[in-house]
């Protein structure tokens, strides 16, 4: 049952309560988490285990896939705000909101931030999981804080486009389907191979597209390098997405109803 905010409150007040109902609403639905957090962990199993020695021989691999496969964690589990976005917007409670004197898009805050929220949560199990591996990253605090901050950046940018596609499509399933080809970005970018063994026109792609920085910069922080330049794209690339992404937010809220 969503709890509504009391009449007159302020748009952060708002925000708070539904940050809580969005919590709430994620503790109770155990098979998306389990599933948000069980993929994932598959996925890297499979690639250590199955492909792992044909990539790399020198047992290395692991170290070199926990970041990609904790972006793909990301993915997986903020792909279910379009799906929460949609449910609200098709059961008419957004519709609700707005006959009420609240800011009804707080409810979209809300989404957001418990998704960076739950999402972080299933990163430090997959990381835990991978330490349990033989994963040992060699960094310091700063370097890891640093990390941990790159990948909530990435978890914001991505959930902001989920949110948007929940707007847009016509039902949850949809809203699903439709980001199904973000699920995908990892795969094209250098998340689990290099840059450098994929075809060329490929690698133009992969170069040139979110994952590839946001992972390089986050594996080179846990391996205790510089991230260089790699830091700068990927931040660029999510601001710029949070931003289109709110914008067109912005555009949409109030021209979509309850179909």
């Amino acid at each position: 049952m969503m709890t509504t905010p009391a009449p007159g409150v302020s748009a952060i007040t708002a925000s708070r309560i539904f940050i809580g109902r969005s919590v709430r609403h994620s503790v109770r639905n155990v098979d998306a988490m389990v599933m948000a957090v069980v993929l994932p962990v598959m996925l890297m199993l499979v690639f250590v285990f199955v492909f792992g020695g044909a990539i790399s021989d020198t047992g290395s691999y692991l170290d070199y896939v926990v970041p990609g496969i904790v972006l793909t964690c990301a993915g997986f589990g903020a792909s279910s705000t379009g799906v929460s976005v949609s449910q609200d917007l098709q059961s008419g409670a957004i519709d609700r909101l707005r006959t009420m004197p609240v800011t009804a898009a707080t409810v979209l805050v809300g989404h957001t931030v418990a998704s960076v929220v739950r999402n972080l949560l299933a990163t430090v199990i997959v990381v835990l999981v991978a330490v349990l591996l033989g994963f040992r990253p060699n960094t310091s605090a700063v370097e890891a804080v640093g990390a941990l901050g790159l990948v909530a950046f990435y978890i914001m940018a991505i959930t902001s486009v989920f949110a948007m596609l929940g707007l847009v499509a016509g039902s949850a399933e949809a809203a699903s389907g439709y980001g199904f080809v973000i699920l995908f970005l990892p795969y094209a970018s250098s998340a689990f191979v290099p840059l450098d063994s994929m075809p060329g026109w490929l690698q133009v792609f992969a170069a040139h597209q979110p994952v590839t920085p946001v992972v390089e910069a986050t594996r080179a922080l846990l391996s205790g390098q510089s991230p260089g330049a790699d830091a700068l794209i990927a931040v660029a690339w999510c601001i710029g997405i949070i931003v289109v992404a709110s914008a067109l937010i912005v555009w949409l809220f109030p021209r979509r109803s309850a179909r």
